[in-house]
């Protein structure tokens, strides 16, 4: 080590604490039975993370100034962290990872193998290189390609999302407890990492090149984010997402009356109540109508003008509504879980679209004396 000497500072201190932090969450979340491959993808991405923070916590120290020899170890693959991020969201929302897995790690196996091969130069051969081709060549490329990677698969995520939000809202009623919050939230995890990462890049254009010190800021917000994630992954761990099944095609010659039927349907569904189940699902409902889930699907979209979650959900709003012309002093909250919503958000969001008013106000305008509860159809909406 000669006469260089580590200094456990501040920077070290945070940057390390949260590296091992990252790692202690990664065997948390791994060994979750629930969501196996989509946990194990997560733990994967916090220990891709922690890697990708462990160079300057030790840098801070003096480490590769002790050590020099430790130019290239491959702590930080960061072509890795957004497939596997990505990953996870596949996995959570169909239960698998995404096709062709292999080929999304590929351009991090690639980093890999590079800083492998690096490492093991002799000493002079390998400060050479960094000072070298990597640093004016290599480096950038990584860079870009991190960025690029970034922002691919933060659109790809988003597609994803979109898909499935429009995919439970066609076959759950309880659709906002799986696509609204957490998936949202990681997809604005990525989005941050890219919008930090490009602004220190940015800021190392214009000005000629930052140093060590000047990129704190960029790992401490990136480790909060892993942290973040890490946290919310564990606590959402167990949280079993709906995996989507395509709609069996209605067996029918003639195109029925799409009215009718729905107009048949809904009355059946509201005779036996069924609304009042938090998670009535598409297939549920179907196998009670002894129908096919395709002709339930296209009887309520054609014939209704709705999806699965906006016809079930509408109906539950008529149930509450109903109480309340009825005089009922019951809270709010209470009345909706009676009548089948999984939380007050999902209520309020749904009473708003089906009477056009929050239902606060709808309780106030009951006692009005020209106040009119009509709504002679179900709001046409898509969600």
């Amino acid at each position: 080590m000669g006469d260089v000497e580590l200094y456990f500072g501040w920077r070290t201190a945070l940057l390390g604490l949260a590296v091992v932090q990252m790692l202690v969450l990664a065997i948390a979340v791994a060994g979750r039975p629930e969501n196996r491959i989509a946990n194990r993808l997560l733990a994967a991405f916090l220990v891709a993370l922690g890697g990708f923070v462990t160079p300057y916590a030790i840098g801070f120290a003096g480490a590769y100034d002790a050590w020099r020899w430790l130019t290239f170890a491959p702590f930080s693959i960061t072509l890795s962290l957004p497939p596997l991020l990505f990953a996870y969201t596949q996995a959570l929302v169909s239960g698998r990872a995404p096709p062709r897995f292999a080929l999304h790690m590929i351009a991090p196996g690639l980093q890999l193998a590079y800083f492998l091969i690096a490492f093991a130069l002799p000493l002079e051969a390998k400060w050479a290189w960094y000072t070298g081709p990597h640093g004016t060549v290599i480096g950038p490329i990584f860079q870009v390609a991190f960025m690029a990677s970034l922002a691919a698969y933060a659109v790809a995520s988003v597609r994803l999302l979109r898909r499935y939000r429009a995919g439970l809202a066609e076959q759950r009623s309880d659709d906002d407890r799986f696509a609204a919050v957490w998936l949202t939230r990681v997809i604005i995890a990525l989005a941050a990492v890219l919008a930090l990462y490009s602004g220190f890049a940015l800021w190392d254009l214009i000005s000629g090149g930052i140093d060590f010190f000047q990129e704190t800021g960029l790992y401490l917000a990136v480790s909060a984010i892993g942290l973040y994630l890490g946290v919310e992954g564990w606590r959402h761990a167990g949280l079993r997402f709906p995996t989507l099944q395509p709609a069996a095609m209605p067996e029918t010659r003639a195109e029925p009356d799409w009215a009718a039927l729905a107009a048949d349907y809904d009355a059946r569904l509201r005779d036996g109540g069924w609304a009042r189940e938090p998670d009535l699902s598409l297939p549920v409902v179907a196998r009670r109508l002894a129908t096919n889930t395709g002709r339930l699907s296209r009887a309520i979209n054609q014939g209704l003008g709705v999806n699965f979650s906006a016809w079930i959900n509408g109906v539950r709003a008529e149930t509450v509504a109903a109480a309340l012309d009825a005089g009922s002093t019951e809270d709010l909250l209470t009345l909706a879980l009676d009548a089948g919503f999984s939380s007050k958000a999902s209520f309020n969001r749904a009473f708003q679209a089906r009477y056009g008013v929050a239902p606060s106000r709808y309780r106030r305008g009951v006692s009005h004396p020209d106040f009119s509860s009509v709504a002679p159809e179900m709001r046409r909406a898509a969600g």
